[in-house]
């Protein structure tokens, strides 16, 4: 079968905009948590944290593009990471109530950097999955898929990040984000989907939005409780 130039350019500018796309839609929890982690710094320290946090995520997607396949085959990995997610979720809604109120108006870079990475770990293995299978074995797709997520994860972190210090309530919004995220990743996880026969979609989506909700109000309580 022959070819000719112009389907050569056709497939290659399909796969760029299957990418382009995957990129924007699945970088925007990962964005979330990023500006979420790192908008009460100093503008300087924010900055940075962004940079080093997206840079370094870049890496970790990298590695795992390479142990993508393996990661998908160990049971309950996703039902740990879904689970962690959603303890981010609840510990940055805590943090936001507490310095709302003036009980912990600094924060860590060290600790935003490492929320950073820890959240983008467990989230960027869809992400990679996606850009890997748009780029139909071509390296230098791959690379232009992670290289452009890197710049959405940045453009949109900072985005994130300056919105909630103008609107504080929005760190709810974002709570909610990485809530879903981290619940719709537990129910799609293979040891849950073996043994947990009762599951339906619907099931799935409607226990998925409890738990969304569930944590932001849960933190607010917590915080209320707490500092009553």
């Amino acid at each position: 079968m022959v070819t000719n130039d112009s389907d050569i350019y056709m497939d290659l500018l399909s796969s760029i905009f299957k990418i382009v796309l995957i990129d924007l839609v699945l970088s925007g929890d990962n964005a979330v948590v990023i500006g979420m982690a790192a908008h009460r710094l100093p503008p300087r320290q924010r900055k940075f944290a962004i940079l080093f946090g997206g840079g370094a995520a870049i890496v970790l997607r990298i590695a795992l593009t390479m142990i993508a396949a393996l990661l998908l085959q160990i049971s309950g990995l996703q039902l740990l990471g879904g689970a962690l997610l959603i303890w981010i979720g609840f510990k940055l809604l805590k943090e936001e109530e507490e310095s709302h109120e003036g009980m912990k108006v600094a924060a860590s870079m060290r600790e935003a950097i490492f929320t950073i990475l820890i959240a983008d770990f467990i989230m960027s293995t869809d992400n990679v999955l996606g850009v890997a299978g748009a780029s139909n074995g071509s390296l230098k797709l791959l690379f232009f898929g992670l290289i452009f997520s890197m710049a959405i994860l940045m453009w949109m972190g900072s985005l994130v990040a300056n919105l909630i210090n103008r609107f504080w309530w929005l760190s709810y919004a974002g709570a909610a984000v990485i809530a879903w995220t981290g619940a719709t990743m537990i129910f799609g996880d293979s040891y849950v989907v073996a043994h947990v026969k009762w599951l339906s979609p619907s099931i799935t989506y409607v226990t998925s939005a409890l738990i969304t909700i569930a944590v932001p109000a849960f933190a607010h309580w917590f915080h209320r409780v707490r500092g009553g």
